[in-house]
């Protein structure tokens, strides 16, 4: 049996969002333009909370929907950055102090980052891999089975590569927003775009990667 679809946002209609989806922290300046969703981050924002840095922060921008159960979300993310930890990807939430998300983030000196950060009990961690700064475009996929989640990556929205395995501990048996965002904690400038966001019910039948 097929998984029961959600949305799927495949080009963005210039009429608007579908009612099931809200903002947190709404930017100034975001589109639906030519098939897909354009967001420029007001700044600074970001997600984080205290680890390493002692900094919390929880005003970056997350378009989200609610969902129960386990669920397949899949995006489709270009973006240009213009200054460091410039950052867009997928999240899912569950408080200020229970999170995860998964993004590129900009290094204007070297290669960029693609990785997860995990939130649970207000502490945030971070893992991460390089990430051609050439390539301004790439595809995120997060898995909800169980109360665990299952964070991959893709080049092409064929093959994956699994970036991460995790535990939202507050999240246990009750429904998550889920969605997409992104951030500029340094300075405005950045664009991203989302052409694509596919939010499937139940687990993923064809594992690749």
């Amino acid at each position: 049996m097929e998984n029961l679809l959600i949305a799927d946002l495949h080009g963005f209609a210039d009429h608007g969002l579908p009612p099931q989806f809200r903002w947190h922290c709404e930017p100034q300046r975001w589109c639906l333009a030519d098939g897909c969703l354009r967001i420029e981050p007001d700044a600074p924002t970001d997600f984080w909370q205290r680890t390493h840095y002692g900094s919390r922060a929880d005003n970056g921008h997350f378009l989200y929907r609610e969902t129960e159960g386990d669920f397949v979300l899949t995006v489709r993310i270009v973006f240009r950055p213009a200054h460091q930890y410039d950052q867009a990807g997928v999240m899912v939430r569950v408080s200020a102090d229970c999170w995860l998300k998964s993004s590129v983030e900009f290094e204007p000196s070297g290669p960029s980052r693609l990785g997860a950060v995990v939130t649970n009990h207000g502490y945030s961690d971070w893992s991460m891999q390089e990430f051609s700064p050439q390539a301004g475009e790439v595809w995120l996929r997060v898995r909800r089975e169980g109360d665990d989640y299952i964070v991959d990556a893709s080049g092409d929205g064929v093959r994956w590569s699994q970036l991460r395995m995790a535990h939202l501990h507050d999240g246990r048996g009750i429904s998550v927003a889920c969605g997409v965002y992104a951030c500029s904690p340094q300075a405005s400038g950045f664009v991203c775009e989302f052409p694509e966001l596919c939010l499937a019910a139940g687990p993923i039948l064809e594992r690749h990667g």
